[in-house]
C-alpha cells in the first residue's frame, strides 16, 4: 500500500499549500560537483547586454514600467531636453506636434545636436552617440549646460531603445541632418540633406508596441498639460501646440501658443481662478543667484475653500522637471513659511504663534516652487524626487528676506494669513485631544507602544491592526492604510516562539509585551473579547519563508495566549504578491511562482511581459501594496480557523513548535518525501 500524506488541520490555513518541513541534509565524503555542470549553470548562459539591449530587456529600471504613466514619460524626457536648450538661452521657440499616426514631434529652435564625428567613436557623429550609447551627451561637465534636467545621459537613447521608430533631424552650421533609428539601431549613416538657414533639433517618434502593447497610444489631452505646464516653468519660452483632430477625443484643442510672462504667478492665478483667497494677492517671485548660481520662482497662496478633492496642493519642480514626491526643495519652503510666519507672530504680539507647524502652514495652501540648480540629484531615473542638499538651502536664502517683506508690507492681510494659520492649528490640537480622549475611553487609558501607527477612528468595528515585520514594511503599510480603520504594528523581526519558551521568558519579551498592549486584551484566563481595540488582526509578512516562518509564530502566540482570538475568527493572514507582471497598459500580480505561470499562460499567453520579482513588502511602493494587499475592495486575506479536533491542533503545534526537537525531526523523517525536489543544491 503506497504512504499517503497526513492530513493537517486548518490552523495555518489550506493544508494543500501548508509548507512541509525538508528531508535533514547528511554529509557526503564525494568531492562537490564542479561549477560548470550544476543545475546546467555555466559560463555559456551568462549574458552581457550591450549597447541599448538592457533598456528593451528590463525597460522598467529606466522609465518606471511600461503603463501609461511610463509611455507618456517617453515624452517628458525630449520634452525636458528642448526646455534646456531654452533655460540655457539657446530657444525660444518649442513645437509639439502630434500626427494622424501617433507619432509624436518635439523641436526647438535651439543650437541643434552636434553632428561632427565623435573624436572616441571612429566613424559615429556625435549625434549618432547620443541616440545609441547610454550615459551620453553635454550636461556631465556643465560647459554646454548650466542647469538642466537630464544628468544621466540616458533620456534621448532610452526612447530611442523603446521605439519602433525615430527620426532625428538637425539644422545646424547651415545645414540641414537626418538619421533614422529602429528600437535603438540606426537604418543607416547621418545624411547631409542640404543647406538651410533654419537651426534646431526635431525628434519624431512611435512608441514599440513590442514594449507598450498594441494599441498604447499618446493622449492628446496629457500631452497638451505636459507641454502647458513646461511653458509656465520658463517664462522666457514660447511652446507651440498641434494635434491632428482625429487623435482629439475630447476637448483637447488642436493647436494653441503657451507663453505666460509672469511664469508660476499666472500658473497659480489659473489654478486658483474663482476661488476665494485669504491674502488679496499670491507671494510670488523669482530670484537668481550670482553666488554658486541656481534660480528659484515661487508662487503660493491660500484659501479656505480648497483645491477641488484636496485641501492643498504643492506643485515643485527642479530644473524644469516635475518632482511628484517632493524633496528638499519643499523641505526648504517649508521652513522658511513657517519660521516667517512664527517670527511674524512673535513681532506683532501673537502669542499662539508658537503653535504653528508647517503643517499648518501647509494646511490649506496651493503652492508651486521651481529651482534651478548645478547638478541635482534625485531619487531613481524617473527623477521623482529631489536630494540634493544645496536645494534646501537655495530655497530658504532666497525666499527669507522677501516673505518677511512681503509680510511686513501689508499689514491686514498679513494678519488675516496669520490668523488663519493660527486657527489651522488650534483645529490640529483639538483634533489630537478629541481622538486622545475617544482613544483613552474605548481602551480605559490604555498605555500604547511607541511604534503602533493607530487608526483614528474609535469605534472597535470595521477597526483592523496589521502586524507587519520591521521598520520598512511598516513604512510602506503606513503610507498605503486608511488612517482612519488600519493600525500598523511593526515587529523586530522574528518573534519569540511561545510553545518553546518558559512562562518567565514570554513575559518579558518586548515585542510581544507591545503587541498585548496594542490589541488591549490580556492573554490566559484573563482575556476578555471586549477589551479587544480592533475587529480583525491581520498578519502580513512577506511571501516567502522567512515571512512564512514569522507567521507562524505569530499564529502560535495567539493560540496559546488567546485562542479565542482565533475561534471568532478575528485572525486574518494577508496575502501579498510575490510578483508583478505587466505588458503595455495591463499590470497583474502573481501569488507565487503556479499563479505565474497560470497567468503567464492565459493574461499573457503569446507575448512577453516585464516580471518584477517583490523581495519584501517593504520594497512595494505604498500604491502597489494598497492595491493588492490592504484596500478591502480589492484585497484577498485568509481567516485563520481551527478545526473540530483541537486535540489535533495542540498535538501539532507542540510537535512543530514545542520544546523537543526530536518530535520535528521524526515529523520531516516520516514526511520528507511529501517535500518539494525543488531545493538549492
Amino acid at each position: 500500500m503506497s504512504k499517503t500524506a497526513p492530513s493537517l488541520p486548518d490552523l495555518f490555513g489550506d493544508p494543500a499549500s501548508a509548507p512541509v518541513p525538508a528531508a535533514p541534509m547528511t554529509q557526503h565524503s564525494e568531492p562537490v560537483a564542479s561549477a560548470a555542470v550544476v543545475g546546467g549553470y555555466s559560463a555559456k548562459d551568462i549574458e552581457v547586454l550591450e549597447g541599448l539591449e538592457p533598456v528593451r530587456k528590463r525597460p522598467g529600471m529606466y522609465i518606471g514600467g511600461t503603463d501609461e504613466r511610463a509611455l507618456h514619460h517617453l515624452f517628458a524626457e525630449i520634452l525636458d531636453n528642448a526646455m534646456d536648450e531654452a533655460v540655457a538661452g539657446h530657444a525660444k521657440r518649442i513645437e509639439v506636434s502630434l500626427d494622424a499616426e501617433g507619432a509624436i514631434t518635439v523641436y526647438d529652435n535651439g543650437r541643434g545636436i552636434p553632428v561632427d564625428p565623435h573624436p572616441k567613436h571612429p566613424g559615429k557623429s556625435a549625434l549618432e552617440v547620443i541616440m545609441t550609447v547610454l550615459h551620453s551627451g553635454g550636461k556631465f561637465s556643465g560647459k554646454a549646460y548650466e542647469t538642466s534636467g537630464g544628468l544621466h545621459g540616458v533620456g534621448s537613447s532610452v526612447v530611442n531603445a523603446l521605439s519602433e521608430r525615430l527620426e532625428v533631424t538637425v539644422w545646424r552650421d547651415g545645414f540641414e541632418h537626418r538619421q533614422v533609428f529602429s528600437r535603438g539601431k540606426p537604418l543607416g549613416p547621418i545624411e547631409k540633406l542640404g543647406p538651410s538657414r533654419k537651426k534646431g533639433t526635431a525628434i519624431t517618434f512611435t512608441p514599440d508596441p513590442v514594449i507598450f502593447g498594441e494599441g498604447a497610444a499618446f493622449k492628446p489631452a496629457r500631452l497638451y498639460r505636459m507641454a502647458r505646464s513646461k511653458a509656465y516653468l520658463f517664462r522666457g519660452v514660447e511652446i507651440l501646440w498641434k494635434c491632428d483632430g482625429s487623435r482629439i477625443q475630447d476637448q483637447t484643442p488642436p493647436e494653441a501658443v503657451f507663453h505666460f510672462p509672469n511664469g508660476l504667478a499666472d500658473f497659480l492665478a489659473e489654478r486658483t481662478q474663482g476661488l476665494t483667497t485669504v491674502t488679496p494677492t499670491a507671494f510670488s517671485g523669482r530670484i537668481e543667484r550670482q553666488e554658486g548660481g541656481g534660480a528659484v520662482e515661487w508662487a503660493i497662496t491660500w484659501t479656505p475653500q480648497g483645491f477641488g478633492e484636496h485641501d492643498s496642493f504643492i506643485q515643485s519642480y527642479c530644473n524644469t522637471v516635475q518632482t511628484p514626491e517632493g524633496g528638499t526643495h519643499e523641505a526648504g519652503l517649508r521652513a522658511v513659511l513657517t519660521r516667517g510666519l512664527k517670527a511674524y507672530a512673535e513681532l506683532s504680539g501673537e502669542k499662539r504663534g508658537g503653535l504653528i507647524t508647517a503643517d499648518d502652514v501647509i494646511a490649506q495652501a496651493g503652492a508651486l516652487i521651481s529651482v534651478f540648480i548645478r547638478n541635482p540629484e534625485f531619487q531613481g531615473q524617473t527623477k521623482e524626487k529631489l536630494s540634493s542638499s544645496d536645494a534646501q538651502r537655495l530655497v530658504e536664502a532666497a525666499l527669507r528676506d522677501p516673505f518677511d517683506h512681503w509680510l511686513t508690507g501689508q499689514p491686514k492681510a498679513a494678519a488675516a494669513l496669520l490668523a488663519f494659520v493660527v486657527e489651522r492649528a488650534e483645529e490640529r490640537l483639538k483634533r489630537r485631544k478629541d481622538k486622545d480622549v475617544a482613544r483613552a475611553s474605548a481602551t480605559k487609558k490604555l498605555r500604547l507602544p511607541g511604534k503602533l501607527a493607530d487608526c483614528s477612528g474609535s469605534a472597535v468595528d470595521g477597526a483592523e491592526l496589521f502586524i507587519v515585520e520591521g521598520d520598512s514594511a511598516g513604512g510602506s503599510a503606513k503610507q498605503a492604510r486608511d488612517r482612519r480603520t488600519q493600525a500598523i504594528l511593526p515587529l523586530r523581526g522574528k518573534i519569540l516562539n511561545v510553545a518553546s519558551a518558559s512562562t518567565d521568558k514570554t513575559g518579558a519579551n518586548k515585542e510581544l509585551a507591545d503587541l498585548m498592549l496594542a490589541l488591549g486584551a490580556q492573554g490566559g484566563s484573563k482575556y476578555r473579547e471586549e477589551d479587544l481595540r480592533y475587529e480583525r488582526i491581520v498578519i502580513m509578512t512577506d511571501a516567502d519563508v522567512d515571512g512564512a516562518h514569522i507567521a507562524s509564530l505569530l499564529i502560535t502566540f495567539f493560540y496559546r495566549t488567546m485562542p479565542d482570538v482565533i475561534r471568532a475568527g478575528r485572525l486574518y493572514l494577508a496575502l501579498p504578491p510575490l510578483y508583478r507582471i505587466s505588458h503595455g497598459a495591463k499590470t497583474v500580480y502573481a501569488r507565487d511562482d503556479a499563479h505565474k505561470d497560470e497567468l503567464l499562460a492565459t493574461e499573457f499567453k503569446g507575448k512577453k511581459p516585464e516580471i518584477g520579482r517583490f523581495k519584501g513588502l517593504g520594497e512595494m511602493m505604498a500604491a502597489q501594496l494598497k492595491e493588492t494587499t490592504m484596500d478591502p475592495s480589492k484585497r484577498t486575506l485568509a481567516r485563520v480557523t481551527l478545526p473540530r479536533s483541537e486535540e489535533a491542533v495542540e498535538a501539532l503545534v507542540e510537535t512543530l513548535m514545542g520544546r523537543k526537537p526530536e518530535l520535528r525531526f521524526r515529523f520531516i523523517q516520516e514526511n520528507a518525501e511529501f517535500a518539494s525536489a525543488d531545493l538549492d543544491v
